[in-house]
């Protein structure tokens, strides 16, 4: 017979991991349940690409080691596992800018530019071993990476929290209906800080590190004014 602990641990992992596979198995299905509006264009329309009738910006300039992340995976999931919400009815966007050592716009940026640039070391962000991460992290997390949501959260290990992970990846919420944005304006602050710190000239960083985004991120002129656009077309807002 299973321990509480065990039908506990069970219990929680049916409803992150079985909700978000459902969602993103069901997510191509979603235009169906569009309600039609006018198409932004220009700087403005990744806002086509923000689906549902619930909809939130989670805005987080800092990265806390992933914990907006949960937070996204948090909302779409509990649309769909509480209030029965249909596949392809909730939609997220992401936030990624500001600059220094706590920002979240290194989490824009392939495995590549991380290991070029050092950004694990730069985040401050250590692997199981101790050693700096030379990958995105917040791309494909694993179980492995699960003590950067204790270190955010200040907890002991808890096991439900590992397995959970992965499912907080950018690529596993971008499949579950979230769009991530970064800020123009923050980038080209952050190559003159990257230049600053000997990274480089700034122009040059900026250049390589738009050659690298992560698929389906969006560069927009300013994230003040994206926030804004998010807002009047309905999207509601939650600060990180």
């Amino acid at each position: 017979m299973a321990s509480d602990s065990t039908a506990n641990r069970r219990g929680f992992l049916a409803r992150v991991l079985g909700a978000a596979a459902a969602v993103r198995m069901t997510v191509p299905g979603h235009a169906e349940a569009q309600t039609p509006r006018p198409a932004p264009s220009g700087p403005d329309a990744w806002l086509q690409e923000v689906k549902g009738t619930h909809r939130c910006l989670f805005d987080f300039p800092q990265h806390k080691n992933g914990a907006p992340l949960l937070h996204i995976l948090n909302y779409l999931n509990t649309y769909h596992e509480a209030y029965k919400a249909a596949p392809g009815t909730t939609g997220a966007v992401g936030t990624f800018y500001s600059i220094g050592t706590q920002s979240s716009i290194a989490l824009g940026f392939d495995d590549g530019m991380w290991a070029k640039y050092g950004l694990g070391e730069y985040l401050g962000l250590k692997d199981k071993s101790g050693k700096p991460y030379m990958r995105n992290v917040f791309h494909r997390p694993t179980g492995d990476d699960a003590h950067l949501l204790m270190q955010a959260f200040q907890t002991p290990n808890i096991p439900e929290l590992t397995d959970a992970v992965p499912a907080i990846g950018i690529e596993s919420l971008q499949r579950m209906g979230t769009k991530f944005l970064l800020c123009a304006n923050a980038l080209s602050g952050w190559c003159l800080e990257l230049q600053a710190r000997g990274k480089g000239k700034a122009t040059d960083l900026e250049a390589d590190l738009r050659a690298h985004l992560l698929p389906g991120v969006t560069i927009v002129p300013a994230m003040v004014i994206a926030i804004e656009k998010a807002q009047a077309a309905g999207i509601r807002y939650n600060r990180q």
